[in-house]
This record gives C-alpha cells, structure tokens and sequence, in this order.
C-alpha cells in the first residue's frame, strides 16, 4: 500500500550547497540518503516529496558543514498481508519465479503458482503446467497476493512471498481465457435451458390426445 506519511530528521548539508535554494537542497539531500531504505512501522522510503518545517542552522565545531532539523512528507510504500498485487516476473529459476511489483521484488514458490504440477524449462527458464499446459515465464504480467513478509533495512534485502493459487489470480492471459471459457460454459448452460422449456411435456401431450 502507497501513502504518504511526515516524518522528521536532522539533514547535513556540505558547504558546497550554500549558494543553493535550502529546501531544494534539503529535498536532494534526502533523497539521496534515504530512499530505499526500510523504516519497520512506515515502510519503504521512496521520495520526499514536500518540506514542511525547517529548524535554524546548527554548526559543529569541526565540521564545515551546516545541520538542519526538517519535517518533511514522504512517500512510503508499506507491503501489507493479504494485499493482491500486478507485477512482472523478472526472472524464472529452478525453485520459482521473481516478480517486481513497484519497488520491491516477491517470490512466487513452484507450490505457490497454479493447482496444475509446474515443471521447469531450464532451456527456456519457463515454468510449464502439466496437465494445463501453462507457461510462465519472464515477462509475464501477473495478478498475486501476498502471503508472507519479511522487512530488512534495505528493500533490496527484503523477502515478500507471493501466491497465485487462489480465485481470480494467475497471468493475466490465464485469467482472460478462464473469463472466456466460463462465457461458453454460460451460453452452453443456458442454450440447454432455453431448449428444455421448448420441449412439451408428456403429461400435456396425453391430455391433449383425449
């Protein structure tokens, strides 16, 4: 899940910058040390977007440099139990496939991606369903839930679990041809209706014979 949350810190800036804009400064400053790093109760740091408050400048013997504490907002993406995802499988090894959804990676297990067996194609690093005859491979666009979580420091180091064994999730072209063959199964139950009240009844008939 995406939000947006305010958090406060103190942001060095080099003397180098002192010419420059300060909350310009504060902005790139922080991006460039906090993005991408994990904070356990808010989430993935992703950018700031808006400094709200700047405190007086604080020199330390020593240090040429010049310490401001900010409030900034940020943009934070905080993965949540059970959320479903879309993200494209970067890569298909032997034990699963990797899939990226924004700024983090998950995991789909070999167990985790239909109810059909998935073999895998070293030759052409694809899963392939055995009695389905379903592919997955690198590139695919897919539909997940997440199941497990496992934050680090870094997102880079993170673990997500992903699932696709569960209604309404899959690759997307699985889920376009369920849609359709559901269609036809709708028409077929329906045009078997259709013809069986069309059909006389034989009590009817024999009545209608006296």
């Amino acid at each position: 899940m995406y939000k947006l949350v305010t958090v406060e810190d103190t942001i060095r800036i080099p003397p180098r910058r002192f010419n420059e804009d300060l909350n310009f400064i504060i902005v790139s400053e922080l991006n460039n040390t906090i993005v991408g790093r994990v904070e356990k109760d808010v989430g993935i740091l992703l950018a700031v977007t808006e400094v709200k408050k700047v405190s007086e400048g604080k020199i330390i013997l020593g240090d040429g440099a010049v310490y401001y504490d900010a409030v900034f907002e940020v943009l934070v993406y905080q993965p949540e139990l059970h959320e479903v995802i879309i993200g494209i499988v970067t890569e298909a090894t032997d034990f699963g496939a990797f899939v990226n959804f924004g700024p983090i990676d998950g995991l789909i297990h070999v167990s985790q991606m239909t109810e059909d067996f998935m073999t895998y194609d070293q030759k052409n690093a694809s899963f392939v369903g055995k009695e389905t005859k379903k592919v997955l491979k690198k590139g695919d666009t897919v539909i997940a839930r997440i199941v497990t979580i496992s934050m680090k420091d870094k997102a880079s180091d993170s673990k997500i679990g992903l699932t696709m064994r569960q209604p309404y999730l899959g690759k997307l072209e699985w889920l376009e041809q369920e849609k359709v063959e559901k269609g036809k199964k709708a028409e077929k139950e329906k045009g078997a209706k259709v013809e069986k009240e069309r059909k006389p009844k034989k009590g009817k008939e024999k009545s209608e014979e006296k």
